[in-house]
């Protein structure tokens, strides 16, 4: 099976180029390196010549909304353009979970996404993972003030880069779902208790403020709003082990 890779070098990507190769594909990274542009579609036929598979693990540059939004339009416009021209037997695109629910910033922009794979003619798809483990570690950057550090009071099952690589790979050798598949960590909190846990861990004793006005990727969330569903494919990757391999 021959499957090429969108975004091949980045932390996703690259994790899950080795676990199709794990599966017995033959894997064909595609970046700016290797003479493919998304964005104006430069290299993409050549590229996607032979594929049965397509893996779009690609990510915008910004998670403001805007750039995000015009990334996904011309990159994943012109890749399933191109694997629609080329046969292709099966796309798969990695998003978020709450694509479907919060309707703005970041998360309407990978809202976009979708829809494009869902109108287009080609088999499709669609991994949503819950926020990665680094989320957390954004969030007390974002979030810090001088009288402690604020974040969204979210439920929360934050997943490791290696469990939503393993997801992408293990959906990619095998048929279409023509729908969507949720990738979530093992562990069920509050991001203020993991942010409590990764500031205990370097040695910090900033307030954790709960606030309900505090916007995650730009957006603003309920508390179910980035919560998997019960079918979630659960990693197995915790926390704590995270931050000890930080």
């Amino acid at each position: 099976m021959r499957v090429v890779v969108a975004g091949a070098t980045g932390r996703i990507g690259s994790r899950t180029v080795a676990g199709l190769r794990d599966h017995g594909a033959e894997v064909v990274p595609v970046s700016r390196a290797d003479g493919v542009d998304l964005g104006t579609g430069q290299g993409i036929d050549e590229a996607l010549r032979g594929a049965a598979v397509v893996v779009d693990v690609t990510d915008a540059p910004s998670r403001e909304a805007e750039v995000s939004r015009k990334f996904f339009a011309a990159a994943t416009g012109n890749l399933l353009e191109a694997a629609a021209a080329a046969g292709v037997e099966h796309y798969v695109a990695l998003s978020v979970v709450g694509a479907d629910r919060v309707g703005s910033g970041y998360f309407r922009a990978k809202a976009d996404q979708e829809g494009l794979a869902t109108r287009s003619v080609v088999p499709y798809s669609l991994v949503r993972a819950t926020p990665f483990f680094e989320s957390v570690a954004t969030a007390v950057e974002d979030g810090t003030r001088p009288s402690g550090v604020f974040v969204a009071p979210l439920a929360v099952r934050p997943v490791s880069l290696d469990d939503v690589a393993a997801a992408v790979a293990h959906v990619a050798v095998g048929v279409p779902l023509f729908g969507v598949l949720e990738a979530a960590g093992p562990e069920e909190r509050r991001l203020d208790d993991f942010v409590t846990e990764l500031l205990a861990a370097d040695g910090r004793t900033d307030p954790v403020v709960a606030d309900p006005g505090v916007p995650f990727f730009g957006a603003p969330v309920q508390e179910q709003s980035l919560f998997p569903g019960p079918d979630a494919r659960l990693g197995h990757h915790t926390f704590a082990q995270w931050l000890k391999q930080r």
